[in-house]
């Protein structure tokens, strides 16, 4: 009887510790309080345009003449209305967008070349800004405003949305960009994620993120450069059901074969 009672006993214990240990895998930034009254040292992120990048740039002034020729525009299919079914599809007027070629260069009405790869949109603005003022009467005021048209992110592997994502405000971090893909599904490993970069360089990274640590939200990878990709590693429980399925898979594959075979031995003998 003591011994079947000590038995129980160590089973739950054991049960506990699994479960404080499963616990302790789940929550994000656990370490949170030993950020506290640490003064921010990192400047705010700014984006940085990168080879392939799509930009809109749009020269505003008093002098709507003078800033014409530098807010190019293109036309675009649109949808068929009932006016002009029978023409076709009509056509509207879109901003033209500058490739970003991999040397970081694009070429802009009547300045020609321009470099911008590894800027951020304020400095490619007062770079372009300098190279219009000529073009411009002396006094007149100028804005150059500077959009990415191709920020987009992934996140794929254990998420509950695994998808690729535009950012219209060029800005998202880890946990935003989680939040777009609908946050990490059971399985997902959140000491288990990594981050794919490719630099202005072209080298390509693959960095280990933790979402356990609190620490993550001073990482320089805690705000995502376009085009990175989040990738959630599965852990052990989809690992086992993963070799669950493929064993039942094999069984039954082995089953329907034998089954066939002796179907067939039967007939033939028969």
């Amino acid at each position: 009887m003591v011994m079947r009672k000590n038995f129980f006993l160590l089973l739950m214990v054991a049960m506990f510790l699994g479960a404080c240990t499963s616990y302790k895998q789940v929550p994000y930034l656990q370490n949170s309080e030993q950020l506290k009254g640490v003064e921010a040292s990192q400047a705010l992120y700014d984006a940085r345009i990168m080879p392939k990048d799509l930009l809109t740039i749009t020269v505003n002034s008093d002098d709507i003449a003078a800033a014409a020729p530098f807010n190019l525009t293109v036309q675009t299919t649109a949808t068929a209305n009932l006016t002009t079914r029978s023409m076709g599809m009509t056509t509207q007027p879109a901003l033209m967008s500058y490739l970003v070629d991999n040397n970081g260069n694009i070429e802009f009405p009547s300045i020609g070349t321009v470099h911008v790869g590894g800027l951020t949109k304020s400095e490619a603005e007062e770079v372009i800004r300098k190279r219009l003022q000529p073009f411009f009467k002396e006094g007149t005021k100028f804005i150059v405003n500077v959009r990415m048209t191709n920020y987009k992110i992934s996140v794929i592997g254990e998420v509950t949305r695994p998808n690729t994502y535009t950012i219209s405000n060029e800005k998202v971090n880890v946990f935003e960009a989680l939040a777009l893909a609908g946050d990490l599904t059971i399985y997902g490993r959140r000491d288990g994620v990594k981050l794919i970069r490719e630099d202005i360089n072209g080298r390509k990274e693959v960095v280990p993120l933790n979402l356990n640590d609190a620490n993550i939200i001073n990482s320089p990878y805690y705000y995502l450069q376009q085009n990175d990709v989040l990738y959630v590693e599965p852990n052990k429980a989809k690992a086992k059901n993963s070799d669950i399925g493929n064993s039942t898979t094999l069984w039954f594959s082995a089953t329907s074969i034998m089954i066939s075979l002796t179907s067939l031995l039967y007939n033939i003998l028969n």
